[in-house]
């Protein structure tokens, strides 16, 4: 008998008998079905502060297959969960975080971010957040420093207990992903890239260079924004990419982003994609 999740069993009680037979011969246990996986991103973010213990425990409570954090380097060594390169968004006091010590960043008021919101920790270590990762699920780990970070972030994955095929590691600087792929293999990469339009209207970067990037940094997937032009998509799948999108908050994106045969979707509320999901899914049979 397959090991379901809390949630399909739910829905099997709810959606009667075919919805049973869906999940007892689909070759996946997601609850969406055969696909995408539910990446939680920055945590459970739309209901709770971004990167705290707090937003990555509501994920996993939420169904999320996979969790992505951000991580920096801090002035005394330590891998810190953060998203901006300065705390000017969370406190009065306005320090970079590679500047700064864990002691330091953790002694900020930052009451000023948690105005009509309850607090909690800020700043969990890259450790901490590894701590959190159920058996079978997934970390999307994205680098926000230079390479020198990455021997210090081997080693902690190394002494986390987690299995090479849990680790995602993204980044948008090509030579952080091509050092990690220098001293650790067995990880896989993502590189991240945001789509815009140039001067000249269209959508960049283009199809052939997305493609060289992957090819130059030996990447296995492509993590883009949710404008990535749909040709560039094809090519990137025709290649025999991964391709992972972000950040989608609507259901109907995310329903259209897996009829494009996404790899995974990253959202700030993973409880409520996969349940428009799986309801899409439901009336769907």
């Amino acid at each position: 008998m397959p090991n379901y999740s809390k949630q399909s069993i739910a829905l099997i009680r709810k959606g009667g008998l075919a919805l049973m037979a869906f999940l007892l011969f689909g070759c996946s246990m997601n609850l969406i079905g055969d696909g995408p996986f539910i990446v939680a991103h920055r945590g459970a973010s739309g209901d709770a502060p971004e990167n705290s213990l707090t937003a990555f425990k509501l994920a996993w409570e939420q169904g999320a297959d996979a969790i992505e954090g951000d991580f920096s380097y801090t002035a005394d060594g330590q891998i810190v969960c953060f998203h901006d390169s300065t705390t000017k968004k969370f406190s009065a006091k306005n320090v970079e975080v590679r500047k700064s010590t864990l002691a330091e960043l953790r002694a900020l008021d930052v009451s000023k971010y948690f105005k009509n919101k309850t607090a909690v920790p800020l700043f969990p270590t890259f450790k901490e957040v590894l701590a959190t990762i159920p058996a079978g699920k997934k970390i999307f780990i994205e680098i926000k420093s230079d390479p020198g970070i990455v021997p210090a972030l081997i080693k902690e994955l190394d002494q986390s207990g987690l299995q090479p095929e849990q680790i995602v590691v993204i980044c948008f600087k090509k030579e952080v992903l091509q050092a990690l792929k220098a001293k650790a293999p067995q990880y896989k990469l993502s590189w991240l890239c945001s789509f815009k339009k140039n001067k000249a209207g269209e959508m960049a970067p283009s199809s052939e260079e997305v493609l060289e990037t992957l090819k130059f940094i030996g990447s296995q997937g492509f993590s883009s924004n949710s404008a990535i032009p749909e040709s560039t998509k094809n090519l990137v799948l025709e290649q025999g990419y991964e391709w992972h999108v972000w950040t989608v908050n609507k259901v109907s994106e995310a329903q259209r982003f897996k009829e494009w045969g996404v790899f995974s979707i990253t959202t700030d509320y993973p409880g409520k994609i996969i349940k428009g999901l799986a309801e899409a899914t439901e009336r769907a049979l």
